[in-house]
This record gives structure tokens, C-alpha cells and sequence, in this order.
């Protein structure tokens, strides 16, 4: 008789220790663990543990686990993107200098404009069949501009560097870039998934309303979850994980990913809430470190460097040069006009290219939606690994002995995000 959920059982397991045994390893080595658990998803995939060792991999995750581990995967996904949209504080950015605003700008166009242009010529070579010219050339670009929030925030800390004032700039410049960033990919999404124009500008219509409505009723919610904080930290959980999946569900019948309304969730939560940090952290500490390495899995089972055509290694040498020089150029650039130093600027395009986690979702919803082939999903990912491991060792050498920019500051202040450097901006 078939037990269907015995595999599960084995697969979970498996994965999650696996994880958190390569994150730990990754600290070790100077990284953040997100390096670690996002090289395990593709080393158990055919990339390396399928040739090496296939009868293991068909034992850890054969084919009649995979849409379990699927589905798994997909609620860690929702989980983290409400997480992402409830740590990108939006009022908070609305006091922000000039160059915040203009890093943030800076790392946002140049690489949205050189991946429109790299998408233009790769379309004919990398497109997959039937899609349209428009979304796959905006969606390229748009998951070229992505700097990883959350990723950026876990580097910074472990370094020490979160409440400097080299720190709260650069997070400041990554929240502030992100919103437009989630917001063309809304854009995108909308237009892969219709049918005609009408009906992508109808679903980008329903989108905008849906997420006016949640903000229109963060007051409401406010109530709610105080009131569900008098009767136990449990409740408030408990309509945190309906709310997010529900906004998910929402996003999903008007025809956008669900992992949408879960950060349009996440963003238009009220802040200031001790229960709701409380029910943020617990969700944080318990669903996603069980959850998301499942959604790791799912990607790195797509992820198969060994079959990678030959000829397409130089459009992956091409995409990680356009993806490293637009963010690069485009915050550096924007900080020295601004009047920030060279180091500090450098040190701008070197932060903004963090891309870790957020870029391996948005490419993974770029494959689920079928705009981008199994091939280019494979480059980008190999990108998106490669700029983020080159974070971490190139802060470290820019920062050492640097007094000037490792200083702390006060959270909150207005200093908090001005580059107080020697030429800066005041």
C-alpha cells in the first residue's frame, strides 16, 4: 500500500538540518547563512547530488514528494515576502535626505535601462516560446534592479555595521529602492499572466486597489490585533498567518502570484505594535527556517548548471557583468553626485548589489510564470549567488580601519541616514 506521506517525512527533515548545517558553515566562512542554505537547494538538485550520487537524491526527494515539498515551500515563500513587506517601513523613508533618495534612484534605473537593453538582445537566444517581448524584457530587467532588503539588513548586523551610520544609510537607500522595484514587479506579473493588454491593465488595476483597501483599513487592523493582544500572543499570530493568506489568495484569483499579496500584506501592516513584532519574530524563527528551505529545494531542482549549453556560458559572463555594473555605477555614481567620497560611494554600489534571497524569489516567480526558461533562470541564479558571497568580503576590505564610517549613531535621527563622511553632503 502507498504511504504518500512517509517521504515527506524523510525529505523535511533533510532538507531543513541540511540547511541550517551549510548556513552555519557559511558563517564560518565570513557569509551570511543565506549563501549557505541557498547553495544546499541547488547541490541537492541535479546540479551536483544528481550526478553524483542519483540513487541518494531519488531517495531524498523522489518525484512523488516534490509537489508536497512544493506546497510546503511555497507557505515559507508567502511567510517571508509578508516578513519583507512588513520590515519595508515606508513612512519612515518620507524625512529621507537627498541621497538617500538619490542612491536609491540610482541603483533603480541604470540597471532597469542596461537590462532592458541586455533582455532586447537575449530575447531571440533565451526567451522561452510564445512569450511576449514586453514582460520578458521587463521582467529581466526589473529582477536585475532587485537589492535583497532583508539579506543586506542580516550582513550589516553580523558585522556590527547595522546602527552606524555607513549602516542606516545603506538600508535606508535599499527600502527606499525596493518599493518600486515590488511595484514593477507587479506591473509584470500582471502583464505575463493576461491574456491582452486590457486584461493585464485591469489586473494592475485590481492590484492597486487591493492594496489601497489594506491600507485604508491598517487603522482597523490596528484595533484588532490590540484587542486580539489582550487575549493572547496567540491569536495575534494566528490573524497575522490568515490575513497574509488570504491577501495571497486574493492576488492569485485577480490574477497576479499569491507571494504579492503576501508582501502587499506585510507592507501595509500598522507599525509600532509589540504584539505584532512578537508574532513577526515567531513567524521568522519557526516558519521560515522550516518552510523556505523547501522552497530552496524547489529551485535548485530547477537549477542545472551541468546541462547549461556551452554557448550560453558567455550570455551568463555578459548577465553578471551588466548586473554588477548597473547596480555598482548606478548607486556609486548617484552617491558621489550627491556629494558623498569615493569610499563611500563604492561602498554604496558594492551594498546595493546584495541580491540573496529576494532575487532567487522573484526569479523563481519569473520561472513559475513561465517568462524566463529553465537555462536563463539557471544564469541568473548563478548571478544572484556570485553578487551576493562578493558582499560581504569586499565590505570587510573597504571598512577595515575605517573610524569614519563604522561609528555608531543614533536610530532615528536624521543623522541616521546622512553619510557624515569627510566631503559628504550635510
Amino acid at each position: 500500500m502507498s504511504r504518500p506521506l512517509s517521504p515527506v517525512l524523510i525529505a523535511v527533515p533533510a532538507v531543513v538540518l541540511a540547511c541550517q548545517a551549510s548556513g552555519w558553515a557559511a558563517r564560518r566562512l565570513g557569509q551570511p547563512p543565506v549563501i549557505g542554505e541557498m547553495a544546499v537547494g541547488i547541490l541537492l538538485g541535479p546540479s551536483l547530488l544528481g550526478v553524483l550520487a542519483p540513487d541518494a537524491q531519488h531517495f531524498l526527494l523522489p518525484p512523488t514528494v516534490l509537489p508536497y515539498t512544493s506546497v510546503l515551500g511555497t507557505l515559507g515563500l508567502l511567510a517571508f515576502l509578508f516578513l519583507i513587506g512588513l520590515e519595508l517601513d515606508l513612512g519612515s523613508l518620507r524625512a529621507t535626505r537627498r541621497a538617500v533618495a538619490s542612491v536609491a534612484a540610482g541603483s533603480i534605473l541604470l540597471p532597469l535601462a542596461l537590462g532592458a537593453c541586455l533582455a532586447l538582445a537575449m530575447y531571440p537566444a533565451l526567451a522561452p516560446p510564445g512569450v511576449q517581448q514586453l514582460p520578458f524584457v521587463l521582467f529581466t530587467a526589473t529582477a536585475l534592479s532587485i537589492t535583497a532588503f532583508p539579506v543586506l539588513a542580516r550582513i550589516l548586523t553580523d558585522k556590527g555595521l547595522a546602527a552606524t551610520r555607513l549602516g542606516t544609510f545603506a538600508l535606508a537607500c535599499a527600502a527606499a529602492g525596493d518599493a518600486p522595484a515590488w511595484c514593477l514587479l507587479i506591473a509584470v506579473t500582471s502583464l505575463t499572466t493576461a491574456g491582452t493588454p486590457l486584461d493585464g491593465l485591469t489586473a494592475l488595476a485590481l492590484a492597486a486597489a487591493l492594496t489601497t483597501a489594506l491600507a485604508a483599513a491598517r487603522p482597523l487592523t490596528k484595533r484588532t490585533l490590540e484587542r486580539a493582544a489582550r487575549t493572547s500572543d496567540e491569536l495575534v499570530t494566528v490573524l497575522l498567518v490568515t490575513g497574509l493568506l488570504l491577501a495571497a489568495y486574493a492576488t492569485d484569483r485577480i490574477g497576479i502570484h499569491p507571494a504579492i499579496g503576501a508582501f502587499l500584506a506585510g507592507a501595509t501592516m500598522p507599525r509600532g505594535l509589540p504584539a505584532l513584532e512578537h508574532s513577526a519574530a515567531r513567524l521568522q524563527a519557526v516558519v521560515v527556517p522550516v518552510l523556505l528551505p523547501l522552497f530552496f529545494v524547489d529551485i535548485g531542482l530547477h537549477t542545472d548548471i551541468a546541462v547549461l549549453p556551452t554557448g550560453q556560458w558567455g550570455w551568463a559572463a555578459l548577465i553578471l557583468a551588466v548586473a554588477v555594473t548597473g547596480k555598482w555605477v548606478g548607486a556609486a555614481g548617484a552617491a558621489r553626485l550627491a556629494g558623498c567620497d569615493w569610499r563611500w560611494s563604492a561602498l554604496m554600489g558594492i551594498l546595493m548589489n546584495c541580491r540573496g534571497i529576494t532575487e532567487i524569489v522573484v526569479l523563481g516567480i519569473g520561472l513559475q510564470l513561465g517568462v524566463i526558461t529553465t537555462n536563463l533562470f539557471t544564469i541568473m541564479v548563478v548571478m544572484a549567488v556570485a553578487t551576493t558571497a562578493a558582499t560581504a568580503p569586499l565590505l570587510d576590505r573597504l571598512t577595515r580601519n575605517a573610524l569614519d564610517l563604522t561609528a555608531p549613531t543614533h536610530a532615528g535621527t536624521r543623522a541616521a541616514v546622512l553619510p557624515e563622511t569627510p566631503g559628504a553632503a550635510r
